[in-house]
């Protein structure tokens, strides 16, 4: 009869653990996710985070789109059209109708996916043995990178307003299995979902440091005045009248 060495044993052991436990198989009735959509989002809504739009605010903004070739290019425009109106800005249908023209651009969105785990791995001992690989913790993350573009202009003068940028954003699920027990969740998505489960799911404006910012476009002649934040109102100025000779 073969003798068991304690080291077999102990490996055995755990793999009989292992395999008594529950796990799931990542699946998707759609073409893609929903925690891949939810990711993407959290991280385009955190990256327009850190952007200000208050001085675009009583502007007639006609958002250029043409330049952005991204997944969910609709969600991010729709959300830059939000925040827009959310500060007191007008949405304009076409660029002769603007008084800025604002132009959106995508450096990356997108998700990756990695795997870790502790624990031993398939082993093939002499006699044609084979122990089985032993997870006793194991470790999915699912994260979702948006770099977000975006620059503003005069759109009769076509001059810059303000710096405008770029802003980055992450947003991650971290899914941990205990000999294959779990999962425990964890992540700014699960964050944000306990968030909008708790206060609703509309987003404060304003709640970080804005990286992205813009100018008060230059009032014209036959604009009304503007509340500036101060309180006062800025009337526009009467081009000077003609000399006459």
């Amino acid at each position: 009869m073969r003798a068991w060495y304690p080291l077999q044993t102990l490996l055995l052991g755990a793999a009989a653990i292992g395999l008594s436990a529950c796990n799931s198989t990542r699946q998707s009735n759609t073409a893609r996710t929903a925690t891949e959509q939810l990711l993407i989002a959290n991280s385009i809504d955190q990256s327009l985070d850190k952007v200000d739009f208050g001085p675009l605010a009583e502007s007639q903004v006609f958002v250029e789109e043409k330049y952005l070739d991204c997944v969910d290019k609709g969600y991010l425009i729709a959300s830059i059209r939000h925040r827009l109106l959310r500060h007191g800005a007008g949405i304009a249908t076409k660029p002769e109708e603007a008084d800025v023209i604002l132009e959106v651009r995508a450096g990356a969105i997108g998700t990756d996916l990695s795997s870790s785990f502790l624990g031993v791995p398939e082993i093939t001992l002499p006699g044609m043995l084979t122990l089985p690989e032993v997870k006793v913790v194991s470790k999915d993350a699912q994260k979702a990178a948006a770099k977000v573009g975006l620059v503003a202009y005069d759109a009769k003068t076509k001059r810059l307003l303000g710096e405008g940028g770029v802003s980055n954003s992450f947003a991650d699920e971290t899914n941990t299995f205990v000999f294959g027990m779990g999962p425990w969740q964890d992540g700014t998505l699960r964050q944000e979902l306990d968030h909008s489960a708790t206060y609703g799911a509309q987003r404060p404006i304003d709640h970080v440091p804005p990286l992205v910012t813009f100018a008060r476009p230059t009032p014209r002649p036959d604009q009304p005045a503007v509340q500036l934040s101060g309180g006062e109102e800025e009337t526009p100025k009467a081009p000077p009248a003609a000399t006459k000779k």
